[in-house]
């Protein structure tokens, strides 16, 4: 792998589905354009497509853009669906996506005081 994915700074994963036709350039515009986030700020920026085995990743290494193309052959991941929007990611979320796992589960367990069973 050319990069760790510990290494950047930031990890926002773009939701919803991307045309990973795209290659750097018209990433880079998707990010820029719909999201006004820095692209060359030690960040790095994941895309998915209509199919949940693959993704891209954009990352700018200080002397240009790295792209990369990941396609899993036995599952796929979790990739959020709200078109609309770019979720930051902390290691954790990202070890549970790679891994197949959601990185934002949909509920949590809420804390009980005590005496209040029932």
């Amino acid at each position: 792998m050319l990069i760790n994915w510990q290494t950047p700074e930031h990890v926002y994963l773009v939701c919803g589905k991307t045309d990973l036709r795209k290659g750097i350039d018209g990433l880079a515009m998707v990010v820029a354009e719909n999201f006004g986030l820095e692209l060359y700020n030690n960040s790095l920026f994941l895309f998915c497509g209509s199919r949940n085995d693959r993704f891209k990743a954009l990352y700018w290494d200080d002397e240009g853009f790295i792209l990369l193309y990941k396609r899993y052959e036995n599952g796929s991941l979790r990739w959020p669906k709200n078109k609309s929007e770019v979720k930051e990611l902390k290691p954790a979320q990202l070890n549970a996506l790679f891994t197949g796992l959601s990185p934002f589960p949909e509920r949590s367990i809420h804390k009980i005081k005590p005496g209040s069973l029932y």
